[in-house]
């Protein structure tokens, strides 16, 4: 990546960056030769991955018509956008923003668009009135032109005054990262729940920043005439057209909040299974693009898509695994986080971070080769308070440590003493991550000494995938068992019970 070139100041405090060389990847995704796909037998079949590959848009292949009066075609191309940020602060401060701007970039490619250009704008605040302040909306009008672009995009979420002021000076589109989010989301959910959590947090959105042009602002007005009525006739609801569009919006979000809530009791059911089993759960939480799917795969065979690109997954995936001892337990994947994660999504995908919240361990995946992990670690743990399960036991993995060398080992080392480095792709780690999550679970404390009759191998089978047993032997009237158990298992072990001297 090129560094920043100085385009013009204002001076102290409101110096502008433009970010060149956008048509490379942006860095916080991983270009093909350097990372390469996964076996397949460690990712299982990856037919999401074909069926989401099987419409492409192509850019830069169009045939070019010497006589289209007789013939209507539309075009299908890439859409073209610029990047724009403001930033306070000396050098961190710069970092900082490039970095969240080369994240944008990524979510704009993974959106669907094309980047052309990027801009920093550096002011104690984000302007009231157009965001970087009405000289430098100017001098993005100008960007904009030259390079053709169709969209601007903001590197923080616009208020609805901020949007228009800065389309009526740019004369394109202009949205904020928030709808870029979105926009990804609305592509990537799969699901019937998934589907409606992202339309909600969609119309949440939306509801604040609905607009009315002309006549549609108009009141349908009742009546005499010569007054603000327009006389028989013109008798009405006296509604807006906006008043009606928002109207319908509280409806359709009443309903969606409805439907979401009646997936709850098929969740509440599976989860009820495995408490009844008593079978721990793991939950993998992380920033968006750190590997969490790749190491589900790795560690269950899961077969769930893998693809180098943010939010690839939202649905919850759960999965079983077994411990080095041999203990079973279910490992969930869930939804990637990002810095300034819309708090629309928070709310809407409070369900999938249920699982997360009633897990009993936590395995934080950071992506080892990305140029900011520090700030990943502190969005995961910041959207982890806001679900309540900062109190779980937690266990940071470095992913993708076969792109990183020793030097980066020893600064990472230092963000997190007890971390564990690890490979979803080579195996690296992996052992090491299952003995840890082995030594995490919480195990039964409750001895006991049980005889069992040859034909209950059921409860002898039970005792060993559920719980703990320390000795075993074999007598005449059955099998002799030494083992710890749970509070909740001693009423069904009750029958089988022996004086333990």
């Amino acid at each position: 990546m090129a560094a920043p070139e100085e385009t013009g100041s204002t001076g102290p405090g409101r110096a502008t960056e433009r970010i060149l060389a956008w048509g490379e990847r942006a860095q916080a995704l991983q270009d093909d030769d350097v990372a390469p796909a996964l076996d397949a037998d460690v990712d299982g079949e990856q037919l999401d991955r074909a069926d989401r590959a099987a419409l492409r848009r192509v850019d830069g292949l169009r045939t070019e018509l010497e006589d289209v009066t007789e013939v209507e075609y539309r075009e299908l191309r890439l859409e073209n956008v610029v990047l724009v940020g403001v930033y306070s602060g000396g050098a961190s401060g710069a970092e900082d923003a490039e970095n969240s701007l080369r994240e944008l970039a990524a979510l704009a490619e993974t959106a669907g668009a094309r980047v052309l250009d990027g801009m920093l704008q550096r002011r104690p605040n984000p302007d009231p009135a157009t965001y970087v302040g009405r000289g430098k909306a100017e001098e993005l009008a100008e960007i904009v032109k030259e390079l053709g672009a169709d969209t601007v995009v903001a590197d923080s979420e616009l208020s609805p005054s901020q949007r228009r002021a800065l389309e009526d000076k740019v004369k394109v589109k202009v949205i904020d990262r928030t709808a870029v989010i979105l926009d990804i989301f609305s592509q990537h959910a799969t699901s019937r729940e998934g589907k409606a959590q992202v339309e909600l947090a969609q119309l949440e959105y939306l509801l604040p920043r609905l607009r009315g042009w002309g006549e549609s602002m108009s009141r349908q007005a009742g009546g005499q005439v010569g007054g603000q009525g327009a006389g028989m006739g013109s008798r009405g609801p006296g509604e807006t057209k906006i008043e009606l569009d928002r109207r319908r919006i509280h409806t359709r979000m009443a309903r969606l909040r409805k439907q979401i809530k009646g997936f709850g009791p098929a969740r509440q059911a599976k989860r009820a299974n495995r408490d009844r089993f008593e079978v721990p759960g793991v939950a993998i939480v992380g920033y968006t693009n750190a590997g969490k799917s790749s190491l589900l795969n790795r560690i269950t065979g899961a077969g769930v898509l893998v693809e180098n690109a943010l939010f690839a997954t939202l649905d919850a995936t759960v999965r079983r695994a077994v411990t080095p001892d041999g203990r079973e337990f279910t490992i969930a994947d869930t939804v990637g986080f990002v810095r300034n994660l819309p708090h629309q999504l928070v709310e809407a995908f409070r369900s999938t971070f249920e699982e997360v919240a009633e897990s009993d361990v936590i395995v934080h995946v950071v992506d080892a080769n990305h140029p900011d992990p520090a700030a990943q670690i502190a969005t995961v743990r910041d959207v982890l308070g806001e679900t309540g399960a900062r109190s779980i036991p937690e266990i940071v993995v470095f992913n993708k440590v076969d792109l990183v060398g020793d030097d980066e080992r020893l600064v990472l080392r230092g963000l997190q003493p007890d971390a564990i480095f690890a490979s979803a792709r080579t195996g690296e780690g992996i052992d090491a991550i299952l003995e840890r999550i082995g030594q995490l679970l919480p195990r039964p404390e409750v001895e006991v000494s049980l005889l069992v009759p040859f034909d209950r191998g059921d409860i002898i089978a039970m005792l060993h995938d559920r719980f703990e047993v320390v000795s075993e032997g074999y007598g005449e009237a059955g099998t002799r068992v030494d083992a710890k158990v749970t509070e909740a298992a001693l009423a069904q072990l009750a029958p089988f019970r022996i004086d333990a001297a």
